[in-house]
This record gives C-alpha cells, structure tokens and sequence, in this order.
C-alpha cells in the first residue's frame, strides 16, 4: 500500500524552479551568517579558553573572579552560536532541499542517532508505516525539536515520549506526547513564537527556536502544529497536520 503511495507522492512531485536573483541574494545573506559570523564566534568561544591556558602554563594562578568570568564569557557565546544557528536551520524551511516522501521511522532512527536520550528515557512508537512528504532536512528538523523539547523540559529523571502516526480527513496526523510537567494552556500559543522561553536560560538551554521550527515547517506544507489537552494533570501532547498527497 505505502509503496503505491510513495509513487503517487513522487508522480505529483512539482517540478524543481529555477530561482531567480531575489533568492541567490537571500542564499548570500545565509552564507555570511553561516560561514563568517559564525566563524567569528566560535574564535570568541575558544580565544577566553587560549588567554587561560596560556596564563596557566606561564605559572600565573588565575584568580576565582576571572576563572568564573571566563567560563560565563564561554556560555554566553554558546548560546549566541546556538541562536545564530538556528536562525540559519529557520531561513531554509522548505528551501534549498528536495520534496520527497520520508518513512517517519526512518527518520526517526537518523534524529536518535543526534539526540541524547537520558538512560531513564524510552522513546515509543506507533507509526504505522506512514511516511511524510517534505523536504528530508525538514523532517528530521521537525523531529528532532520535537523529540528534544520533550526531554528539555522534562522535569524528572525518567519518562516516556510516545510518537504516534495516523490518517484522518485527509490529512497525516502526527502526535508527539510525553508525561511531562505540561504546558499552561495560556502559553501554548507563546511558546510557537520566536525565541520563546517559559524557563530562563539558565535552568534550561536552549535558544526557544524548536516550535517555531516545527509549526512554519508544518504551515509551509499547508498543514498546522499546536497543543492539544491531556486527561491528566501531567504530561502534553503536541498535534502536527500535514495534507496527504495521493
């Protein structure tokens, strides 16, 4: 069956564009901020970390203040290339990559291959051999935020992140879930902005990038992601559509 859906998926396929100047300048822009800016901060990343070394092999014993004002220069300017980062991943939604049908599980083995699962985590699975149609970077973006913000903001040693697949008015429902502390309904909407943090920075890192990944990749495909209720007083589940194509 999938099999005949995966070629009715590719005989739709839209025939590649040929992109005009707008877009070559845009891909410009993209290669500054990915080469040369981030070039720039990952010297200040390792510059504090040089000036240490060197002080320490000449004999000269580093004060507190400055070891502590080192190692808070150091992940300042992680977060500055985590942002600067994942405003690039932002830029190239649904660009720069090929529209394809993606089997859903084995992009999900690439992502944990990626993320780091804490050894009390267990990632579930109900996916139906459903497959997804974007771009193959995109998908593996989509999932891993999802599966990542699921273990971020987790607020116990152990858990359980279920990801489940399924057909329904003509869409591919997607659901990712979790029995996490959950998400406020007053902030469900908040949290899908950009740079959008419920926890600061230094309980949690991130750069608040993950959702807004997540519902413009959905929006691009002409679907929708947002956060559905829970039956209980822990836990969330986050619902993506996608349209079929068949």
């Amino acid at each position: 069956m999938w099999s005949q859906f995966n070629q009715a998926v590719a005989n739709r396929a839209p025939a590649p564009v040929e992109s005009d100047p707008s877009d070559q300048e845009f891909e410009k822009f993209i290669y500054l901020i990915s080469h040369d800016v981030r070039a720039s901060v990952r010297a200040l990343i390792e510059l504090p970390q040089w000036i240490e070394e060197d002080l320490l092999e000449e004999g000269r014993e580093l004060p507190a203040t400055v070891t502590r004002s080192i190692r808070m220069m150091n992940t300042h300017t992680f977060r500055l290339d985590r942002m600067l980062n994942d405003l690039l991943v932002h830029s190239r939604i649904s660009r720069m990559q090929t529209f394809r049908a993606n089997d859903l599980n084995a992009a999900i083995d690439t992502v944990l291959e990626k993320v780091t699962v804490p050894e009390g985590f267990k990632i579930e699975r109900e996916l139906n051999g459903h497959s997804v149609y974007m771009g193959e970077r995109d998908v593996l973006t989509m999932l891993e935020a999802s599966i990542s913000n699921s273990i971020k903001h987790h607020d116990r040693e152990s858990g359980t992140i279920r990801i489940s697949a399924q057909v329904g008015s003509g869409e591919l429902i997607l659901e990712i879930s979790d029995d996490g502390p959950g998400i406020d309904p007053e902030y469900r909407e908040k949290v899908f902005e950009a740079m959008a943090m419920l926890q600061p920075r230094d309980e949690v890192e991130g750069s608040g990038m993950g959702l807004t990944h997540i519902r413009k990749i959905a929006e691009d495909c002409g679907g929708n992601a947002e956060w559905l209720d829970v039956d209980t007083d822990r836990g969330s589940r986050l619902e993506i559509r996608l349209p079929l194509y068949s």
